[in-house]
């Protein structure tokens, strides 16, 4: 196996870091992309000194995917160093919960930007070399992959997952002329950006919140319970961390436009609570 140079978005914490870990432990030149805004590139530095000083680890890369000068500079900024990018993993952003009619447009636009619009951003970054060498790899990781109708409230999580298994499928058929691949893998349950904690966007209009718990009393306690008894252990993050490391290891032209890294038991949040 060749080793690859692979950027992966989101990578301070959580199932980013994890993936990022995965890749460079595998032999992968991983450059773990994160937002020094936020505050966690230092945390996260430390942690992984602490953690295995021992083992090959990610390189820490300045790149906040919501703004395209700066997903610009950390791709020109890679290419100059290592000579090229292999392969980018996206990862997705916080989760929403809540009723659909209780997020106000502006949040639904920065969601979206979340979980589509940084991703185009990256794609048309390093696509042309991509294109150019004939080679490449997008890899989408989603967490949680369920129908919306058997968990309440997490209906905009779970269609930002169809999203990108459509995105992944129609740039796996658009660019299969080049040369270039692309694959969406679902973890099974819904595994946070940041932490071990899953990162919640809730809704803006309370009014419209309160409403709907009028009428379904209790229903975004129960749904909140069913995301708090999921626990996300350094286990289910490394089972669905080592399914992507699997994809990029896997011989061109064997990579299926999805998988799911699913374990027994896994299922989505809120399973029977209809309401």
């Amino acid at each position: 196996m060749m080793s690859k140079i692979i950027l992966v978005t989101g990578a301070s914490s959580g199932l980013g870091a994890a993936t990022a870990q995965a890749l460079a432990e595998a032999g992968h030149l991983t450059y773990a992309g994160m937002d020094a805004a936020s505050g966690n590139a230092p945390i996260a530095a430390e942690s992984d000194r602490a953690a295995g000083r021992h083992r090959p680890r990610p390189r820490p890369i300045a790149m906040d995917v919501a703004d395209q000068r700066s997903v610009s500079a950390a791709v020109t900024e890679i290419t100059a160093e290592a000579g090229r990018i292999d392969c980018v993993v996206h990862t997705m952003g916080p989760v929403p919960r809540g009723p659909i009619e209780s997020f106000t447009p502006y949040q639904l636009a920065q969601i979206y930007d979340a979980n589509v619009l940084s991703t185009q951003r990256v794609n048309r970054a390093v696509l042309p070399q991509m294109r150019e060498r004939q080679d490449g790899l997008l890899v989408w990781v989603a967490s949680g992959g369920g129908p919306t109708d058997e968990a309440p409230y997490l209906a905009l999580h779970f269609e930002g997952v169809a999203v990108i298994g459509h995105l992944a499928a129609s740039y796996a058929k658009e660019l299969a002329g080049f040369g270039v691949e692309a694959t969406a893998v679902v973890a099974g349950l819904v595994v946070p950006a940041t932490g071990r904690r899953l990162r919640l966007v809730r809704p803006d209009d309370l009014d419209a919140a309160q409403a709907y718990e009028g009428r379904y009393p209790g229903l975004v306690d129960r749904v909140d319970a069913h995301l708090a008894d999921q626990a996300v252990t350094a286990a289910r993050l490394a089972r669905t961390a080592q399914a992507v490391a699997a994809v990029v290891d896997s011989p061109k032209g064997t990579r299926p436009s999805r998988v799911t890294a699913v374990a027994p038991g896994d299922r989505p949040p809120g399973t029977g609570d209809g309401g």
